[in-house]
């Protein structure tokens, strides 16, 4: 089972190393990781996904409350949070293939952010599933190059201040 965590921390030089130092010494594996200013220069928000049973997304956020540079750590509640991720995709295609991709493109709310003679690019933000879907779809394609930026995560609802 996937679990989302999101820690508010100190925006200095460091603090990231010292939180992957954190997972590689209790063998936690992290799915994804998306950190981002919030709207205090002085505060980074860390999104980490972490795959495991709820023993493991416990042991990680006592962890992450131990170390000093990290201000709130949250487990996020799989059922009340809006997920997102971008995705860019760059495909290279023969010219009777361009139709088709276009088309995926444009059934999954895609943008085309780029075409030459032999290659696409396409960008693409929504769920992390979504964005599953999306790679599989054009997988009979020849994918060039594929970059993803984690996942972000926030509660929903009004009742969340904080991480």
């Amino acid at each position: 089972m996937k679990h989302t965590i999101a820690a508010l921390v100190e925006n200095k030089a460091g603090v990231l190393s010292r939180i992957s130092g954190l997972f590689a010494r209790r063998g936690f594996n992290i799915d994804s990781l998306a950190v981002g200013p919030t709207d205090d220069p002085q505060i980074s928000r860390i999104t980490i996904v972490v795959d495991g049973d709820d023993y493991i997304a416990e042991q990680v956020t006592k962890q992450l409350n131990k170390l000093i540079d990290v201000i709130k750590v949250r487990k996020l509640d799989e059922d009340m949070i809006m997920r997102r991720e971008l995705v860019l995709i760059k495909i290279k295609l023969e010219e009777d293939q361009r139709g088709e991709v276009i088309d995926i493109a444009k059934i999954m709310n895609c943008e085309i952010v780029d075409i030459t003679h032999t290659t696409l690019m396409i960008e693409f933000d929504n769920e992390p599933e979504k964005v599953d879907l999306l790679i599989d779809l054009l997988s009979k394609y020849k994918i060039l190059e594929i970059a993803r930026t984690g996942t972000i995560a926030l509660q929903t609802g009004h009742n969340n201040v904080g991480a």
